[in-house]
């Protein structure tokens, strides 16, 4: 049974049986769709919101401060590192399915469940987060221009009554980080003397994703390619306007926390380049893997970085660091200098930002679901690709209704740690799955080589497990029960039902 568990799939098995006509998706995308792919899942509500947190810190961590220069240059680095070895494995094997498909050839099946299990954790529970943050961008965007939507239809119960406790312990008055979760609080119905808090604005985004993700790939790449040149127009608009207003003193003390306060500022702002691995679950749908799919992942996250790092150093030179501790830190930044109509403009953008960010990390989760039922881990019912469009068009709406739930209820802080550590550990997967492969197969053609090998991949694994050790514990033991749920449906379904067993 041990060597059952770690039975490998041969790469040419997987690519063969990828080519079944039945469950075939169309190769539709280009290099330019590829890169505005990642930018679209890698700009969002990181550097939108989750920078806020990472300079400020909390009272149980401290922040970087303005050395959140260099909490985005380590995270770059790590990242860098694991784009490598996603783009060897990205161009050698053009298939859906991402990390999970590469650890079926490299670590096992058993391997492959857990990677494609935790997967989950990147793509679905991520978005959760996103949309959650999207609710309440669109919720401040709408306030700016005189429309008024409910506060009790933008956030979820959970933290509306931890603003409510938090302003009576602090005699009234209300922090403006937590404003619209008071409002929600102060403002909603009851029925039956239930309290009626739920977000539904995240919710409806989600199906709305959904829905333009059923109809197509191509015609959903063609929206993602208008959002991101929106969302680059913001940044650079931002770094334009926002850099009159720096003031070089607010840049001192630069590491008012030590380098904990660095390291601690990196594990947060690692939430901003979550996205770039999702390009590797196009590869089937990718007219030259082998060419394009190095280019989208190498390229996004060199662009995206930059951009990083520029609005970084804009930011903290504006508004002191300790006041960043906020939802929206860009649009809160232009709001400190008296700019409000430069801040409107910000959250709208934040808005078409975050919209994007949801497109990708929508396409990507059913498409592992997909090439999980493919393989015999999960029912054929979810391999099923629709007869018009030629999308995975069952996973993709199970996916939506799911995320759009959980949105309508969850907190986003939680939610955030839980995606990171569960995308790190992905990550060290993938680098690992880079060496082993090395020498199991070594003459397998390969059209991108990742450089100094086994160095670049160990580096990549070496990077991971230091940012995850800058989490929380209580993110560990979740992420440890959420492993053991897996394995428990896995022995349960998937170990009996796999078609490589069935050999």
């Amino acid at each position: 049974m041990f060597r059952q568990l770690f039975k490998t799939k041969s790469l040419d098995r997987i690519i063969h049986e990828s080519e079944t006509a039945s469950t075939k998706l169309k190769r539709v995308l280009g290099p330019v769709d590829l890169i505005a792919l990642g930018i679209g899942a890698i700009i969002g509500s990181g550097i939108f919101a989750t920078v806020g947190t990472a300079v400020a810190g909390d009272a149980m961590r401290p922040g970087a401060g303005p050395a959140i220069i260099l909490s985005f240059f380590l995270t770059a680095v790590a990242c860098a590192f694991c784009g490598l070895c996603y783009a060897e494995f990205a161009s050698s094997v053009p298939i859906s399915g991402s990390a999970y498909t590469y650890s079926y050839a490299t670590l096992g099946e058993l391997v492959a469940w857990i990677i494609g299990w935790d997967l989950i954790i990147e793509y679905a529970v991520g978005n959760v987060a996103v949309a959650i943050a999207w609710a309440a961008y669109f919720h401040q965007l709408c306030a700016g221009i005189g429309f008024d939507i409910p506060a009790w239809i933008s956030v979820d119960y959970r933290s509306a009554v931890q603003a409510g406790n938090a302003v009576i312990q602090a005699g009234g008055q209300v922090d403006p980080s937590i404003s619209l979760f008071y409002q929600a609080w102060i403002d909603h119905p009851t029925i039956a003397g239930i309290p009626i808090i739920f977000n539904f604005l995240a919710a409806a985004i989600v199906m709305i994703i959904t829905w333009l993700l059923v109809i197509g790939v191509k015609e959903s790449a063609r929206a993602n390619n208008v959002m991101v040149a929106i969302k680059l127009v913001i940044l650079f608009f931002f770094i334009y306007s926002g850099i009159k207003y720096v003031q070089p003193e607010n840049w001192s003390p630069f590491m008012p926390n030590g380098f904990p306060g660095v390291w601690v500022g990196a594990s947060l702002i690692f939430f901003a380049y979550i996205g770039f691995d999702a390009i590797s679950t196009a590869a089937e749908e990718c007219k030259r893997p082998e060419r394009d799919m190095p280019i989208g992942i190498i390229g996004s996250l060199i662009i995206c970085t930059i951009l990083y790092i520029i609005v970084a150093g804009v930011l903290t030179g504006m508004v002191p660091w300790n006041k960043l501790g906020v939802a929206d830190p860009l649009a809160a930044a232009f709001a400190y200098v008296g700019a409000d109509v430069s801040a409107g403009i910000v959250a709208m953008g934040a808005v078409v930002a975050m919209t994007a960010v949801l497109l990708v990390f929508q396409y990507g989760q059913p498409r592992i679901f997909f090439s999980m039922s493919r393989d015999g881990l999960l029912p054929a019912y979810f391999a099923k690709v629709h007869p018009k469009y030629q999308t995975p068009h069952v996973t993709t709406i199970w996916t939506g209704v799911v995320v759009a739930i959980i949105s309508a209820v969850a907190n986003i802080n939680e939610i955030v740690e839980l995606t990171n550590i569960g995308t790190l550990f992905a990550f060290v997967l993938v680098c690992a799955g880079v060496i082993i492969l090395r020498y199991k197969d070594p003459d397998r053609p390969r059209a991108f080589r990742t450089p100094l090998v086994p160095y670049v991949p160990l580096l990549g694994i070496a990077s991971c497990i230091y940012l995850m050790l800058g989490l929380p514990w209580v993110t560990w033991w979740r992420f440890f029960i959420w492993l053991c749920i897996g394995m428990v449906i896995y022995f349960m379904y998937g170990f009996r039902k796999s078609k490589l067993r069935q050999i």
